[in-house]
Order: C-alpha cells, then sequence, then structure tokens
C-alpha cells in the first residue's frame, strides 16, 4: 500500500459500529485501517501501527474514551483524535472537546462528512509534524552490498517516510560475491530507492578487519554526517566481515548516542533483539530494495521474498500488532535522545509487552 495513504485507527466496542466506519474509510475514503475493540490496547495499537488519525467512541468498557485521549495525549499530543458518540448532549461534546478531541461525531453520522474530517485532519496532522519535529540523520552501516538493505531495509524506509536524511556505508564492493562494477551499480540503484546518500568503499571481500582503516573510514563518515542513529551488524555473526564491521563501528560511534545492530542470514543463534520495530507499511519497498542486487538473486536465496517476509512474520510474534518486523540488538539507546516519538515508540513497546 502506497505511503501516502492516511492510516486510521478505529477504536470501538461494537462490531457493527466498527466494520461500517472501518468499511467506508477504506472503500470509500481510500485509507488504511486498523480496528479494534479494546481501547486498553490502543496504545500499543498506536505505538504499532502509526496513525495519521484515532477515530473511538466515547463509551466503552474498561475505558472510556475521553479517558483515551488522555492516555494518547500523553504520548503524542498532536495526534489528531475524533470523538464518536450516539449522545447529541451538548454536554457530551464539551466533554470530548475539553479532552483536546479535534472533532466530535453523534451517531448516526454521514460517510462523506466522516471521510471528509478524517482527510483533513490526516493531512493537517502531517504538515505539522513535518513542520515541528527535528529530523533524525541515520547511518547504516553494512561490510558488503546488500548487508544493510536485507537487515534493515523497511526501518530505512520507515525513516525516509518520515523525512529523516538517510547515509549508506558499504566497507567493501563484495568481490568474492560477484562483479564489484555490478554490485556497486546495484547498491546506488538501491540508495537512489531510498533517497540516501551512499559511501562505498573498497576494502577487500573477506578481509575486513576491526582496526586502522575500517575503523578510520566509519570515523570519516561520522564526522562527515553527524549521526544521531547508527545500525550496523551483529556481533553474533559467523562471516568475519560482519564481525569486524560490528567492532570496529563500536569504537567508532562512541560519541553516537543510539547504535543499534541487525541481523543478517549468517547470524547465529546467540543473535539476541530486544528491539522489534514494526516495518508493516514499507515491506514493499523493502523487497523493492532487495530486487535491485539481481546478481545476488539466484545464489543468495535468503533474498527470495518469501524467505524475507517469513522472517518480518517471525519475529512480529514479539509484537501484538505488526505483522511484520525487524529485530535489532541494542547497543546504546540515550534516554534523552530527542528521535521522533514513533520511531522510538516502534522500537521499545514492543518489547515492554513481550517481557510482561
Amino acid at each position: 500500500m502506497s505511503q501516502d495513504v492516511h492510516r486510521v485507527l478505529v477504536v470501538d466496542d461494537d462490531p457493527d459500529v466498527a466494520t461500517y466506519t472501518s468499511t467506508v474509510l477504506e472503500r470509500r475514503g481510500g485509507c488504511e485501517v486498523l480496528a479494534i475493540s479494546d481501547p486498553r490496547k490502543a496504545r500499543a495499537a498506536v505505538d504499532d501501527f502509526r496513525p495519521d488519525v484515532v477515530v473511538t467512541d466515547i463509551e466503552m468498557p474498561g475505558m472510556t474514551g475521553l479517558e483515551l485521549i488522555g492516555l494518547l495525549r500523553a504520548d503524542q499530543p498532536n495526534l489528531p483524535i475524533v470523538v464518536m458518540t450516539a449522545h447529541v448532549s451538548v454536554d457530551y461534546a464539551v466533554s470530548a472537546l475539553r479532552s483536546q478531541a479535534d472533532e466530535f461525531l453523534t451517531k448516526p453520522f454521514a460517510s462523506a462528512e466522516l471521510i471528509s474530517i478524517v482527510h483533513r485532519l490526516a493531512d493537517e496532522g502531517r504538515a505539522n509534524r513535518e513542520a515541528g519535529r527535528p529530523r533524525e540523520h541515520v547511518l547504516a552501516i553494512g561490510a558488503h552490498p546488500d548487508d544493510v538493505e536485507i537487515g534493515v531495509g523497511g526501518i530505512l524506509a520507515a525513516h525516509r517516510d518520515a523525512g529523516d536524511t538517510l547515509v549508506i556505508l558499504t566497507m567493501s564492493r563484495g568481490a568474492r560475491g560477484g562483479l564489484p562494477d555490478a554490485r556497486q551499480n546495484e547498491s546506488l540503484q538501491a540508495a537512489d530507492l531510498l533517497g540516501a546518500r551512499l559511501f562505498l568503499e573498497d576494502l577487500v571481500d573477506t578481509e575486513i578487519t576491526n582496526t586502522g582503516p575500517t575503523v578510520a573510514i566509519i570515523e570519516r563518515v561520522i564526522q562527515q554526517v553527524q549521526p544521531t542513529i547508527v545500525y550496523t551488524h551483529t556481533v553474533h555473526d559467523r562471516h568475519q566481515d560482519h564481525r569486524a564491521v560490528h567492532e570496529a563501528t563500536v569504537v567508532a560511534a562512541r560519541t553516537v548516542d543510539t547504535v543499534a545492530c541487525y541481523q543478517s542470514p549468517s547470524a547465529t543463534v546467540d543473535f539476541r533483539p530486544s528491539r522489534f520495530v514494526s516495518i508493516d507499511g514499507f515491506t514493499e519497498t523493502k523487497l523493492q530494495l532487495l530486487q535491485c542486487f539481481q546478481s545476488q538473486a539466484e545464489i543468495r536465496k535468503y533474498l527470495d521474498p518469501d524467505f524475507v517476509l517469513s522472517t518480518a512474520r517471525y519475529w512480529s510474534r514479539y509484537s501484538s500488532q505488526s505483522q511484520h518486523c525487524e529485530p535489532l540488538e541494542i547497543i546504546r539507546d540515550a534516554a534523552d535522545l530527542s528521535v521522533n516519538t514513533r520511531q522510538r515508540a516502534a522500537m521499545r513497546r514492543p518489547v515492554e509487552r513481550a517481557q510482561e
């Protein structure tokens, strides 16, 4: 589904109303909709689904819609919220508005009115987020062409969708896995698809060290792009180049507040992720990134779309709402780092729920 499509979370314990609202927004409004019946699950759904607008009923068991607004506003003050109720009372409308609802609808409402309100609030919310939130500067480091795209291709697509700047640093041209010129062109295609800047180095494939030139290259790129977030290989990997790049990155990125490690197909069973980031809405982009590496398609079966989606589906077991996730081992995640709310929440809450 297009990343320009508005995402709407519908919270209503009445299945008929939830189905009607979802159907109107999906079929007539062209929205992507997630409907839940339990308002107590709404915060987790917001973290994972990343809606542009929340549409909620007022009277629900376990938590009222007005109480829900208070919880959501504590996490995301600017998230647009529409309140629905069967009561026409002025008191209800006043209560909703005082609870910082953006719009108030009485049931039954006209489908055209609902669609118009949702699209208007979604557009306004996106514009406000773009104008007000700081941009992240993301650096993704891999030993070979396609390493980064396999490990965090979906996460990088989400960063791009959020307006963050992307830089990919690839330490070798992957001569042992194919023709360097072909792999260079494939890397350029993938970077262009992401809107990322590419640094493609020429260290010797299978002979990358964890000191000297490797550290110097990473330090030089970090100095140039000033990243706020760095993604790199896990140390729990059978490939010596992957381990070396991990160790060099940990040294070179010592001043970067957030450093996270991704999984590769050669990662060992010792890979222990502590963040499971939803890539729902970005799986198609990840597959498109991997399709750029056609020289590897026949010899690297893990590039097969079914394999990629199955792996992401497996990791979603740690997220109650997401269908696809990418796992990360966190080396450092500064509590005071001002990263965007959506990304921090997606990286944190699934783990909190898994540990409950």
